[in-house]
């Protein structure tokens, strides 16, 4: 543990939230089983040439039955939070109509678990997981699958409600939209301008009906929405980077997070787009519904320079020499996150933050004695904290933070050649190691919940 760890503990609030985050799809496998049927990511993996080894998600960490052994894990973290996505095809198969029991008995089961084990749920109810039967029917570009995301979002409120306070309705919406259906990188795996502009719309909208679903079924339900953004910087003082780099946050944040707060899509990029979104009566206003906290996935920053030949939004990526980079290519900048969370408080007037993702992938290896060190993670993970208690002292009402990733995991179109996990994951025997850098982050939750005891004292 890093001496400016143990210091910037003194920033974060007595109840601020400790957790770790995975996804359905990632972690859980039994694709086939419980009466699971395929979703959208099921059909991309098994499309030969979208994913690297050709991989998929058909076992990825056997959560599905080996729950009880990762809630025993988190425990041992001591992690207070657990933000974990909830699969569509599991619950409701189709994607409308008949609930699958089982497939709900699962989530059932594991909320029971993890309030045992004194971990709140934070449930994200759609990570990038679409059954495949709506895709079939028109997916994220058809206003009918906003309509039936709301009827979902009921069923599993209903269900959990009672236990559960904590939601979020959707995961980095700007991937399904632009990766899924512009750059084609993603499931579904098409390249169409309009068809990405109407599904990065119906997620919005269906944001909105699930925010009335959940409110409807848990009164005093606490909701918020999950984005990834990164902080947007010209490579150069030109002013064809500088205005590249205002493209580059209007496709990457602005688009986002304006018609969450009741500004509407950002005109600048409408016209770039050449597509409008498909504005119904009332939708605004449901989009924009007020929200009880705002997720922050951060990873990088965007150094961009003019791309007049490139896709929207003609901005195109600079490596800058001399910066660490993960194992993704990812730059290494802590400072960007600190600079989105004064953002969200100062621009958007966020009441409550949450940085939902944070992590990093390195090429882990397992030593003789079975151990994993990871010196790059645990120093990655400690220079964000510390940017984090930097906007706190700046008035950033920043609530908790969740490492990415609490399991090495199917990492979407990398396959298993990416690991962010604080536990080394052997795919093979399905055997579980805590990493340093998980250690690491448990030394700091503890020491932590030791000093807020001592305050309350």
């Amino acid at each position: 543990m890093t001496e400016h760890s143990v210091d910037d503990l003194a920033a974060f609030p007595a109840g601020f939230v400790w957790g770790a985050a995975t996804s359905a799809y990632q972690i859980e496998g039994g694709a086939r089983d419980g009466g699971r049927q395929p979703s959208i990511w099921d059909t991309f993996c098994h499309t030969p040439g979208k994913v690297a080894n050709g991989d998929t998600g058909d076992v990825a960490c056997d959560h599905y039955h080996r729950w009880r052994e990762d809630v025993a894990l988190m425990r041992e973290f001591g992690i207070t939070a657990y933000r974990f996505s909830i699969a569509w095809p599991r619950v409701v198969p189709r994607g409308d109509g008949e609930v699958n029991r089982p497939g709900l008995d699962f989530y059932d089961r594991l909320v029971d678990a993890l309030l045992e084990a004194d971990i709140t749920p934070y449930p994200t109810l759609y990570h990038w997981d679409l059954p495949q039967a709506l895709q079939d029917l028109g997916g994220w570009p058809s206003r009918d699958t906003a309509e039936r995301f709301g009827e979902y979002a009921a069923v599993v409120a209903g269900a959990l409600g009672d236990r559960v306070r904590d939601w979020a309705t959707l995961n980095e919406p700007l991937c399904s939209a632009w990766i899924g259906h512009l750059e084609g990188r993603m499931a579904p795996g098409l390249t169409d301008m309009t068809a990405a502009v109407h599904a990065s719309y119906h997620l919005h909208l269906g944001h909105g009906r699930a925010v009335a679903a959940i409110r409807a079924a848990v009164p005093d339900a606490r909701v918020g929405i999950v984005n990834n953004l990164s902080p947007c910087e010209p490579a150069t003082d030109r002013e064809a980077d500088r205005a590249a780099a205002v493209r580059a946050d209007g496709h990457g944040n602005r688009w986002w997070l304006d018609p969450l707060h009741g500004r509407g899509y950002p005109q600048d990029m409408i016209e770039l787009y050449g597509a409008e979104p498909p504005v119904g009566p009332g939708d605004l206003a449901a989009i924009a519904a007020p929200l009880d906290w705002l997720g922050l996935n951060y990873y990088f920053r965007s150094v961009v320079a003019d791309d007049p030949t490139g896709p929207p939004p003609h901005a195109r990526q600079v490596y800058l020499p001399g910066v660490p980079r993960t194992a993704m290519d990812w730059e290494v900048s802590p400072g960007g996150l600190e600079t989105l969370l004064m953002r969200l408080t100062e621009e958007y007037g966020a009441r409550r933050i949450l940085v939902t993702e944070n992590g990093a992938a390195y090429p882990d290896t397992v030593d003789p004695d079975g151990q994993v060190d990871d010196p790059e993670r645990a120093a990655y993970l400690a220079a964000h904290l510390a940017a984090c208690a930097r906007a706190v002292r700046r008035g950033a009402p920043l609530g908790g933070y969740f490492a990415w990733s609490l399991l090495d995991n199917f990492e979407w179109a990398y396959g298993y050649e990416k690991r962010f996990g604080l536990v080394h994951v052997d795919y093979a025997t399905q055997k579980r190691t805590i990493k340093a850098s998980g250690r690491h982050y448990a030394e700091l939750i503890s020491a932590h919940h030791r000093r807020a005891q001592r305050v309350l004292r």
